[in-house]
């Protein structure tokens, strides 16, 4: 569903960060993309206080879906997850017939001229039309990636090694269509990452439907998984805002556990398997960051 290239997400990872200006200038009405194989002019077809959207030439000019839905998304976001950046708000930019898939950016970033941005294009020069299934999947997953790498005012993702480019925003999505009362969009989706398989951490995982979900169900919903976020800011290590290095699952599984308020080792033996290296890693992160807390 999703072909972006995991290189150009990781890509926007790890780039260098410059100081971003402290501006809350209003959206240029074109605007002109420098970045990886971009080159186009994209041009302002709609804006409010939370929410620019761009559109290239070629892409259907009277669609207006991502107006609303996408502003009570990032709405949404800004109220679960905090602010981003000065500005705080997100550009969306639409491509057709051209750039399938999609990559994020944000605040943080020179190279997308320090705006939290989704960039989504399609192969299909008839694309975006509906706002229905997978327009509105691709386009929350590219929120999904802004909220995992720039949240609590800290940059980059020490998760991304271990759940790669989709999972996480399984249950981002899944979060964001029921808080926002789409009841179709979450049986849906719901279907989808229920029944989706992986081949990491061991063949046939079930991040969804084995890890994510029962986290998210017994342990608070949207709470737990802002809860995640918060810990890894106020205690994994940075150089300045930027996380120093990658998460082990020993510290991956301490993490989920000090957000659900419960050790989750007997959940994450169950959907991962338990190799021997990860008891010292989980012994050696509970030494290591004993500000995250759980019941046993």
């Amino acid at each position: 569903m999703l072909t972006i290239s995991l290189l150009v997400k990781l890509a926007c990872l790890v780039a260098a960060v410059a100081a971003a200006p402290a501006t809350n200038q209003a959206p240029p009405a074109t605007w002109k993309e420098h970045w990886f194989d971009h080159t186009q002019e994209i041009h302002l077809v709609y804006s409010d206080s939370d929410l620019a959207v761009y559109f290239d030439n070629d892409v259907i000019q009277d669609i207006t879906w991502p107006n609303q839905y996408l502003g009570d998304v990032w709405r949404y976001v800004k109220r679960v997850y905090g602010n981003f950046g000065v500005e705080n708000n997100l550009y969306a930019i639409f491509h057709a017939g051209k750039y399938s898939g999609g990559h994020p950016s944000t605040y943080f970033d020179e190279h997308h001229d320090y705006r939290n941005v989704i960039d989504c294009g399609s192969s299909s020069p008839d694309a975006w039309i509906t706002g229905q299934g997978n327009d509105l999947d691709i386009t929350t997953h590219e929120v999904a990636h802004i909220v995992e790498i720039a949240s609590k005012g800290s940059l980059s993702s020490p998760a991304f090694g271990l759940w790669g480019d989709s999972k996480w925003a399984e249950i981002f999505n899944y979060d964001v269509y029921l808080k926002l009362g789409r009841t179709a969009d979450v049986t849906r989706w719901f279907n989808i990452a229920n029944n989706a398989r992986d081949n990491f951490p061991r063949p046939n995982t079930a991040w969804f439907k084995d890890w994510f979900y029962p986290i998210y169900s017994q342990y608070g919903e949207t709470e737990v998984l802002n809860q995640f976020f918060t810990l890894l800011s106020n205690n994994f290590p940075k150089n300045g805002q930027t996380y120093a290095r990658e998460m082990n699952w020993g510290e991956f599984v301490h993490f989920w556990s000090g957000a659900a308020g419960k050790n989750l080792k007997n959940l994450a033996t169950d959907a991962f398997g338990w190799p021997t290296e990860w008891e010292q890693q989980f012994n050696t992160a509970r030494a290591n960051f004993p500000g995250v807390t759980y019941e046993n």
